[in-house]
């Protein structure tokens, strides 16, 4: 079946790279005859954030038949074209400005363009469900002309069709999945392999030595264990990744076929790299959680999310279960692929437990009002972020982690959070009928009882540790918690910089608060002797706690004195090793577990 320009239809080129501007035009074949709206998403999908993508919009003109149409801007995302003659169709010409170089927005110079739909393509407001198509363009420069585009938009068919990672024309069924697909264009590596049956790309943006080989095939691998998960057939055709690699980066956002990825390029394999590297688990890691988003948040949603209003916040209590539960799953997918074993494994946990344990906020915030205040607290955090907020990734996780663990122990390894995930999946990622606040608890009640439900309940709306070494030693895991450093405790969080010693936050209740030490402080002597931010641990490690050091420190540009009392470093340092002499039970229930 052939596809034709659509009566939405969009055309976007990288007209000036160096300018960093995309050139779009808009036309519609049969606009509203009271004039016609437009407006831009404030935040996209993934990232609880009001972004304001609006603003880069830096000119924007209307126009029907070669004359001038009038557009009167309503709000700050909102535009309305005149009418126009019954049968014209009218054509929106606009100039977005590209140089956010991030998983969120756009970037485009003469290296590389990136786009997601939400920062360039208009809404028509009362034509969200229509049909529309894309005209990628190449850019005009001679010396750009080996440009590719990868994409997980479905290319049209016929006349100015794009070829397989080209410029030309796409389509989409409607606005949400024209906005759910972003573009890469440029000069990128591609290496490709097969999971669950779907055909799968990398595309690596930036310098890089990557062994391609070894990534695909780690890939391969714990992407074909999610498909098996939920069970085949995946929910989309084809995959796409989208990496973009700098000196110094992490991040990434999930799509409904494809994920965008900002990455370090030191943590990518390299060629005749032996074992896994901390830095290349992280990135597998960041890869294997927007996978699995494919299926959790994409398709397994928040009612609050069905569908997306894109100019305002939609407020749910449930991003604890949406990317908490993932980020359980990503490193667990790992290990249970094979593509890394029970030791790194349980190295991953521990890290995940000591930054919970090390955020004074898990003892104010639950993770559902975490989550409900996302927009306004996680993703806009200050410096008194640590003592106000709990992470829903971090700690979700850990929730994860508990009931899965009830699950398997309460059973002997016949049920577990697998269970409740593809429950989810039958009753929502598969209807498309979104997630009610209390649904997370009523799943974990079909599938575990009562009993667990209420301790999912207590857990995900109160602010208690989680006694995870009762839950961890049935599987024959020991969990150990100490200091991370011999030295005594200053209370306080250095930021990064310029070596100075300048504190970023200051934790409740500990030694730097209580003397009257801010956040912003610099620290410039303790004891009359100079502090710099490489040598203030080695100045701690020859005190000890309970001792009384005189700290002198700038606010502003006014020298303060703070008599500070050290304290003993908290045991916030999580470590889990296998039990030395596990029981058969116990075999059996951490094989079922972790595999192997």
């Amino acid at each position: 079946m052939s596809t034709s320009i659509s009566a939405v239809h969009y055309a976007i080129r990288p007209a000036r790279p160096a300018a960093h501007l995309f050139e779009l035009s808009l036309t519609v074949a049969e606009p509203d005859p009271a004039g016609q709206r437009f407006s831009l998403p404030a935040w996209i999908p993934g990232s609880y954030m009001i972004r304001e993508f609006a603003r880069n919009i830096v000119a924007i003109r209307a126009e029907t038949a070669g004359r001038a149409v009038a557009l009167e801007k309503l709000d700050k995302h909102t535009w309305r074209a005149a009418r126009v003659p019954a049968g014209a169709a009218l054509t929106l010409h606009y100039e977005v400005y590209a140089w956010d170089l991030s998983v969120r927005g756009a970037h485009l110079d003469r290296t590389h363009g990136f786009f997601n739909g939400t920062s360039v393509f208009l809404r028509v407001h009362g034509r969200d469900n229509a049909p529309c198509t894309v005209d990628i363009q190449p850019p005009a420069e001679p010396a750009l002309a080996d440009w590719r585009v990868i994409t997980a938009l479905p290319r049209a068919r016929g006349k100015g069709a794009a070829k397989a990672h080209g410029f030309g024309l796409y389509h989409a069924a409607d606005y949400d999945e024209l906005i759910d697909h972003p573009v890469e264009m440029g000069r990128f590596t591609l290496a490709s392999f097969e999971a669950g049956g779907v055909p799968h790309d990398f595309a690596i943006t930036g310098r890089h030595d990557c062994d391609t080989a070894r990534l695909t095939a780690d890939l391969a691998r714990i992407c074909a264990w999610q498909v098996k998960l939920f069970g085949a057939p995946a929910p989309m055709d084809y995959y796409a990744f989208l990496a973009t690699v700098v000196g110094d980066g992490y991040g990434g956002l999930e799509h409904r076929a494809s994920t965008a990825l900002l990455a370090s390029r030191a943590d990518l394999p390299y060629p005749g790299m032996q074992g896994t590297s901390e830095g290349y688990r992280q990135f597998l890691g960041l890869c294997s959680h927007e996978y699995f988003h494919t299926w959790n948040v994409k398709r397994i949603k928040p009612a609050a999310f069905v569908p997306y209003d894109l100019a305002v916040e939609n407020h749910t209590r449930l991003l604890w279960a949406f990317e908490g539960f993932t980020s359980y799953y990503d490193d667990l997918a790992l290990v249970r692929s094979g593509v890394i074993g029970t030791d790194d494994y349980l190295a991953l946990l521990g890290k995940t437990a000591s930054n919970v344990l090390r955020t004074p906020g898990r003892l104010r915030q639950s993770v559902a009002e975490s989550s409900f205040d996302a927009w306004t607290k996680y993703y806009r955090q200050d410096e008194n972020a640590p003592n106000a907020i709990v992470s829903y990734y971090a700690k979700g996780a850990l929730i994860a982690l508990a009931v899965d663990l009830q699950l398997r122990a309460a059973s002997g390894g016949g049920k577990s959070l697998d269970d409740v995930m593809r429950l989810l999946w039958q009753r929502f990622g598969q209807t498309g009928l979104g997630v009610p606040e209390d649904g997370i608890e009523a799943a974990v009640e079909e599938v575990g009882g009562k009993a667990l439900a209420r301790w999912l309940h207590r857990a995900v709306n109160g602010t208690d540790d989680l006694l995870l070494a009762r839950l961890l030693k049935p599987f024959g895991i020991v969990w150990k918690a100490e200091a991370a450093v011999a030295a005594p405790w200053l209370g306080a969080k250095l930021a990064g910089g310029n070596g100075e010693a300048k504190l970023a936050s200051v934790f409740d209740g500990g030694p730097a608060q209580r003397a009257g030490l801010s956040a912003g402080d610099v620290l410039v002597a303790l004891d009359g002797l100079k502090v710099s931010a490489s040598g203030l641990d080695a100045m701690l490690a020859r005190r000890r706690g309970g001792e009384h050091v005189d700290i002198h420190a700038f606010r502003r540009d006014e020298l303060m004195r703070f008599e500070v009392e050290l304290a003993d470093a908290p045991a916030d340092k999580v470590s889990l090793k296998t039990a030395a002499r596990p029981s058969t039970a116990a075999l059996r229930l951490r094989r079922g577990w972790l595999g192997g």
